[in-house]
Order: structure tokens, then sequence, then C-alpha cells
């Protein structure tokens, strides 16, 4: 099977036109229809229907086109490994991402990353479950916990610092706490699974079970129902430093600080070379939260 009949095929799924993608690459209109007929033959099936107008795949088109995505991006991997070619960014990018994270700091920063790869696509997944990158097809994923999976390579993109914050409605009518041991008699906001809650003390750490008359499974739910004063939490900086800055929410017992080790990952399956795709995605984040991320600061 051709390499470049397949890069050809890729381009004529995104341009849908047979003469506009054999251009792009240095291929005469009659060199690139002869080259498609090619792969069909190899194939023994139809990829594209032929039309004056335009071309459109057909299901084993549509079928075949992500194995093609995946090929491509496995050899210009490899041809980037030693040095070889100017490989630009390509094809479609499964990212899978938690959903508030994803939200509030990769969405806003699209149009731009678009705009530097322009033959990138990108399929974002955001679900706060996490997801088997193998099985579930995802190129990279971001994590926002401590990192314990070692058959994942991963890049650190920033600290996930956390803190207990609480509405200074809240603060005002029950008081604030003043060592990790007063939260038994004040109401404790948690994330299902999330309910033991660790604190640096001055000599020994401390660990609370936090209890309350509320908890979710989403940490936005968490976020909000804290401003709405249903009582502490702990929260990522990233979810609430405009919450912060508006003086919706305060920070409480900051003489004991939490114990925490999460950060923010971008992780990929050790098992695959690094495609130029997922380099250009995780640099490109890299740079944005370099140093102290913008919602630190």
């Amino acid at each position: 099977m051709n390499v470049e009949h397949l890069r050809l095929f890729v381009r004529i799924a995104s341009t849908r036109n047979i003469s506009q993608a054999g251009l792009e690459l240095g291929l005469s209109p009659a060199v690139a229809s002869a080259h498609i007929s090619k792969l069909e033959q190899v194939l023994g099936v139809r990829l594209i229907h032929r039309t004056t107008r335009k071309v459109s795949l057909t299901e084993d088109g549509i079928a075949f086109l992500p194995h093609a995505e995946d090929v491509l991006a496995s050899v210009d991997s490899a041809r980037a490994s030693v040095g070889v070619g100017n490989v630009n960014p390509g094809g479609t990018l499964r990212v899978a991402a938690p959903a508030s994270f994803g939200r509030m700091h990769l969405l806003p920063a699209m149009d731009e990353l678009l705009a530097l790869y322009p033959e990138l696509k990108i399929d974002l997944k955001l679900s706060d479950t996490i997801v088997d990158l193998v099985e579930g097809g995802f190129d990279v994923a971001i994590r926002n916990s401590e990192l314990k999976d070692s058959t994942m390579n991963a890049r650190k993109l920033a600290a996930d610092k956390r803190i207990l914050c609480a509405s200074p409605a809240y603060l005002k009518k029950y008081g604030e706490p003043k060592h990790p041991n007063d939260l038994e008699k004040h109401q404790c906001i948690t994330l299902m699974g999330l309910e033991t809650w660790k604190f640096h003390g001055e000599k020994n750490d401390v660990s609370v079970k936090a209890r309350g008359s509320f908890r979710t499974d989403n940490g936005e739910a968490v976020r909000d129902a804290c401003v709405n004063g249903l009582g502490l939490t702990i929260n990522s900086t990233w979810s609430v430093y405009e919450h912060l800055k508006r003086g919706e929410l305060l920070p409480v017992m900051q003489d004991y600080p939490l114990n925490s080790q999460t950060a923010i990952w971008a992780v990929y399956p050790s098992s695959r070379l690094l495609a130029p795709k997922v380099r250009a995605f995780i640099d490109f984040f890299v740079a944005r939260f370099s140093g102290t991320p913008y919602w630190d600061r």
C-alpha cells in the first residue's frame, strides 16, 4: 500500500475535491485520479463516490479514513524521530479531557491552536470518567491527578494547586475554621470519592473525613454549591480563580495547606511514537500554561 496514495486519500476526504487535493500534493488531476483508483484496487473496495461536481466518501471510505490517518501519523512520527523532512502536524487528533478543565482552559485556546496548524482537526471528548486511551483510540488525554499509571508517557502542563474555600455569606453565618479538626462542626461539600481531606500541619499531617449535607460527582457543581453558601469545599485554583478575584469565594485555613501531589498532565500511550500532531498539541499547552499559570497570577 503506497503511503502517498493514503496521503492523497486523506486530503480528498478533507477537500471533497480530487483535483484540489492533487494540486496540494503536486499531482495533476489525472494522476491524482489514477492514484485513488490504484488504492481502491489494492483494497478491493470503492472509497469515494465521484460526480462531476464533487466527491464524497463511501461507507468503506468513511470506515477506512481514521486508519489511513493513523498510518500517516505513524509514518510522520518515524520520519520526525530521525529528523527527516519538515513534518507539519495534521490529521485528526483525538483528545480526552476532564469536563470542567476542558471547557474552561482547552476550548478557549482551540482557535489559536487550529490557526497555527490548519491541517489539524480536533476530536475532543469531555468527561470526568478516566478513559482507556488505547481502547478508546485516543492520541492524548489531559488528567488532573496524581500520576500513577506507569504504562503511559506523561508531560506535566501545570501544577494543580488546591485550596479550601468558602463564600463570605457562609463564613459570616458559621465562622471560619482555624484547624482541620474544626471541620467536624462545619458543612463540607465533597466530590464523590474524595471525602478524605489531608492537610499539612505544624508537626504532622492531619486527615479529616469530610461530612456535610451535599455532595456531587461534578467539580463545577462543587464550586457553585460553595458559592451559593452550602458549605466549605476543596477546589482547584484553575476552577475558582475568577470567583476569588470577584470575592465570591475566600480562601480558608491558609495556615494548613492541603497535602496534594496533583498536577495537570498530558498523557499518551507509551507504545506509540509521539506523532507530530500530539507533540504540537502538548507543546502548545505547555507554553500556554508555562511558569505560573494565568489562573494563579
